[in-house]
């Protein structure tokens, strides 16, 4: 994974490595990723969440439980030197990379090129933070694939999955924690706003577990994969996403009080803030962990206009 920063322009460069003894897999190994990271000088960094996935057959199971098709148009966020990306380009129809670190922008390209040349022309880089993309090149996504940055999983994924409607299909690698939290259901101990901001768009469960040892440098956490499928028609409310995600940010800031508490700033007072629920037909002393993403809608859509 690699992680995000400022943006900066892509220079061409040459792929650093000369391409190991033609074989049949054009996957990038543990010797080829160490081979190519010292090339370019690049030392994996905290700050920015790497951790490059050196096993071509983690990558390839990623793909097929992304149930990448010919005719996907993958958008990955994070490509690193390129493992993950080189397996999406074998199976998908086109593959667009999002990557935030120069020196890994200017080289990716040229990688895919000497790795897999026949496919070359199906590739195209965005070098940009994440979290500031608002297009892409080519035709519209159909699915995002990603190894995320473990500091900025959520924001990205979110603003990913609300800037392009038409993904339709999700899967990243996340910190486990992370994986458990989006993943969660109304009255586990780790649903929160992660759980519901991301059912607002899509089903979401957990769809297996990575070990350390297929990163380099190993990570400290275990790692989870996360499958999203788009809602195929959107919630029913009258209310806004931002209306309702207002709700669920006020809910969980104060989860251990009820809702008609942790709801009285958002709604102007205790007394309004339990008008609404009752109106929503939500108990005035439930939790903030105990309601699905619908009952949210319902609240917010039952919120009195505060005076001037």
């Amino acid at each position: 994974m690699s992680g995000l920063g400022a943006s900066g322009a892509v220079g061409s460069s040459p792929y650093p490595c000369p391409v190991s003894s033609p074989t049949p897999d054009a996957l990038l190994g543990p010797a080829d990723i160490r081979e190519l990271a010292a090339a370019l000088g690049v030392r994996p960094t905290k700050q920015r969440g790497q951790n490059f996935v050196i096993d071509a057959n983690t990558v390839r199971r990623i793909v097929r439980t992304a149930e990448v098709r010919p005719d996907d148009v993958v958008v990955e966020v994070g490509p690193g030197l390129g493992s993950l990306t080189l397996a999406l380009l074998e199976v998908a129809d086109r593959v667009t990379a999002v990557e935030i670190d120069d020196v890994l922008a200017a080289a990716l390209p040229a990688t895919i090129a000497a790795r897999m040349p026949e496919r070359a022309d199906r590739f195209a880089l965005v070098h940009s933070d994440a979290m500031h993309v608002t297009g892409l090149p080519g035709p519209p996504p159909t699915a995002l694939v990603a190894n995320l940055p473990y500091n900025v999983a959520v924001p990205v994924l979110l603003h990913m999955l609300d800037t392009f409607p038409t993904i339709e299909r999700t899967l990243v690698m996340v910190q486990s924690e992370v994986a458990d939290r989006l993943a969660a259901g109304p009255g586990s101990k780790v649903y929160g706003v992660p759980s519901v901001k991301a059912n607002w768009y899509a089903e979401v469960k957990r769809a297996g577990a990575i070990g350390r040892n297929v990163f380099w440098p190993a990570p400290n956490v275990d790692s989870g994969l996360v499958s999203l499928v788009r809602r195929t028609e959107p919630l029913k409310t009258t209310a806004s996403k931002a209306e309702v995600f207002a709700v669920v940010d006020a809910a969980f800031a104060q989860r251990r009080k009820t809702l008609r508490a942790a709801l009285a700033g958002w709604a102007g007072s205790a007394a309004a803030a339990e008008a609404a629920l009752v109106a929503a037909g939500v108990s005035p002393q439930a939790r903030g962990e105990a309601l699905t993403v619908e009952e949210f809608a319902r609240i917010a859509e039952h919120k009195e206009p505060t005076a001037p």
